[in-house]
């Protein structure tokens, strides 16, 4: 890495910071705390979780749509500095086949942080899915140096919930 890398960042994005915002509404909750050990033991990637409100999942970062799962309970994406990240409503919510999610953006769009991707009636899928925890994870976690999560309170599009370094 030479001096102009240090100073202005070298080309792959090597010790870039990179903030993920909440793609939901709610209250954050530790992915250890997920009732799914794919979550809970960070099988997908380390993150969080959200207990959310609202009625809205937009895009926490820049970036490109990946897969949005054909039931719309699930979504991944990359952002333009290479973050891999997935967004999941629930818990078993894929057994609702699509019941309660509306697809609003679409496999392969750009999109900016805050866009909706997927709306959702809480009501409905708090009375049938096991959970409504919805994680938040990184599923690229061996491209990153280190991970900082925020807890509390968080407003979609709003409220950073991630800090990481590439």
């Amino acid at each position: 890495m030479g001096l102009f890398d240090k100073l202005f960042g070298s080309k792959d994005n090597k010790g870039a910071e990179v903030e993920i915002y909440a793609p939901l509404s709610g209250e954050i909750v530790n992915i250890e705390d997920v009732p799914d050990v794919v979550f809970s033991e960070k099988i997908v990637g380390d993150g969080i979780a959200i207990r959310p409100i609202g009625n809205k999942i937009v895009a926490p970062i820049d970036g490109v749509i990946g897969k949005i799962f054909e039931t719309n309970h699930a979504f991944s994406m990359e952002s333009r500095d290479g973050v891999e990240l997935f967004v999941h409503f629930g818990i078993d919510t894929v057994e609702l086949k699509g019941e309660g999610f509306v697809r609003i953006a679409e496999e392969g769009q750009e999109v900016k942080k805050g866009d909706t991707i997927i709306e959702f009636d809480l009501a409905l899928l708090e009375a049938k899915a096991k959970s409504v925890l919805t994680p938040v994870v990184i599923s690229n976690m061996d491209e990153i140096s280190s991970i900082e999560k925020s807890s509390g309170t968080v407003v979609l599009g709003e409220t950073v919930i991630l800090k990481l370094k590439k």
